[in-house]
C-alpha cells in the first residue's frame, strides 16, 4: 500500500482505539481486572466489526463508483467524528434517565465502563468481555464502514485494529491508577481521549476532501 494509505490505516485503528484506552484507564482507576483471554476476546471482536465493516463499505463502493463513494466516505467520517465528540458532553440533569435502547446501552458502557463488570467480581469475565467488546467496538464498525468506501486493505486495517485494541486497554488498565486526578482543562483523561477519536475521523475526512 502507498504510505498515504498506511498513515489512514493507523489513523483509523488509533480512533477506533482510543475509547478502548478511554475504559481501560476507568478500570484501572477502579482496580477492575482486564486479563489476557478476556482482552482478546475484545480484539477478536474488533476485528471481526472491522471487516464487517470493512466490507459492507465496499459493497457500497461498487453501489456508487468513482468519487461519489469518496465523498460519501468524508461525509460519513465526519458525522461519526462529531458525534463520537459530543459523546463527551454530559447530557443535561433534567433528560438523564435510563436508556434501555442498543444505542442507549452501548453509550452507558462508554461513559460508565464499571457497569461491564456485572458481577461487580472487580475482573471481567468471557461474557463480560462479549458485552464490553460488542460495546466499545462499534467504533471499529463504523471507522471501517468508511474505510471499505475508501478501499483501504480489510486484512491490515482489521489487524491493526485489534492490537491497537488490546495494547490500549492493557496500556490504559496498567496506567490508570497512576493518572486518576489527572484532568486536561475541564475534561478527565477517559473523556479527552474519546474526543481526540472524534478529531482524528475529522482529519482524516478533511483529508480525504483536500
Amino acid at each position: 500500500m502507498l504510505i498515504a494509505t498506511w498513515i489512514t490505516v493507523l489513523l483509523l485503528s488509533i480512533s477506533s482505539s482510543i475509547d478502548n484506552f478511554g475504559v481501560g484507564i476507568s478500570y484501572g482507576i477502579r482496580k477492575i481486572k482486564v486479563g489476557f483471554v478476556a482482552n482478546g476476546i475484545i480484539s477478536a471482536i474488533a476485528f471481526v466489526f472491522s471487516m464487517v465493516g470493512i466490507y459492507s463499505g465496499r459493497f457500497l463502493a461498487d453501489l456508487f463508483p468513482g468519487t461519489t463513494a469518496e465523498i460519501i466516505a468524508t461525509a460519513f467520517l465526519f458525522v461519526i467524528g462529531i458525534r463520537i465528540i459530543m459523546l463527551t458532553f454530559p447530557p443535561k440533569k433534567e433528560k438523564q434517565q435510563t436508556d434501555e435502547s442498543v444505542t442507549g446501552v452501548i453509550t452507558g458502557y462508554l461513559h460508565s465502563p464499571e457497569k461491564a463488570d456485572l458481577d461487580q467480581s472487580g475482573e471481567i469475565g468471557f461474557y463480560e468481555a462479549i458485552v464490553l467488546g460488542i460495546a466499545i467496538s462499534m467504533n471499529a464498525l463504523t471507522n471501517g464502514l468508511g474505510a471499505g468506501l475508501m478501499n483501504v486493505s480489510p486484512l491490515a486495517l482489521s489487524l491493526i485494529s485489534a492490537l491497537f485494541s488490546f495494547g490500549s486497554i492493557w496500556l490504559g488498565v496498567a496506567l490508570g491508577s497512576k493518572i486518576a486526578n489527572i484532568t486536561i482543562g475541564k475534561w478527565s483523561i477517559g473523556q479527552f481521549s474519546t474526543a481526540l477519536s472524534g478529531v482524528i475521523l475529522l482529519g482524516i475526512a478533511l483529508h480525504n476532501l483536500l
